[in-house]
């Protein structure tokens, strides 16, 4: 599957129509975002059922200042629009090949008492 471009209009139409959506937040002029691309690209040919989208923080500014993105290439991963991995920094084939393994086989209900959880506590003290 190919990479979809990232942008204002489809941004959270993108994170909330699909399951899992791996986001690279690169810039043009980054040297590792370039280093880092084509491990992306493969990565999105290999698993058909992710979707591999890519941000361009110098066209997108507001999309990444929302997300406190201070350092590029940085990757993050949505499952079921939870955020489960943000990582700045080019990672290694064998290392995003890892972080798509976990991210598919994570437990989403573990995942969402977790928070339920702290606010219960909260809201209790």
């Amino acid at each position: 599957m190919a990479t979809v471009e990232l942008n204002k209009q489809n941004f959270d139409s993108t994170i909330a129509d699909n399951a899992l959506v791996i986001v690279d937040f690169w810039a043009p002029w980054c040297g590792p975002c370039r280093g880092f691309a084509p491990i992306f690209e493969q990565a999105s040919e290999t698993h058909d059922d992710v979707v591999f989208a890519k941000l361009n923080t110098d066209a997108e500014q507001e999309i990444a200042a929302s997300f406190n993105i201070r350092s590029i290439p940085t990757l993050m991963v949505f499952r079921e629009k939870v955020i489960l991995f943000q990582q700045a920094g080019a990672l290694p084939a064998s290392a995003l090949e890892s972080v798509i393994t976990q991210a598919k086989t994570l437990d989403m209900a573990e995942v969402r008492k977790e928070p339920a959880a702290r606010d219960a506590g909260a809201a209790s003290s």
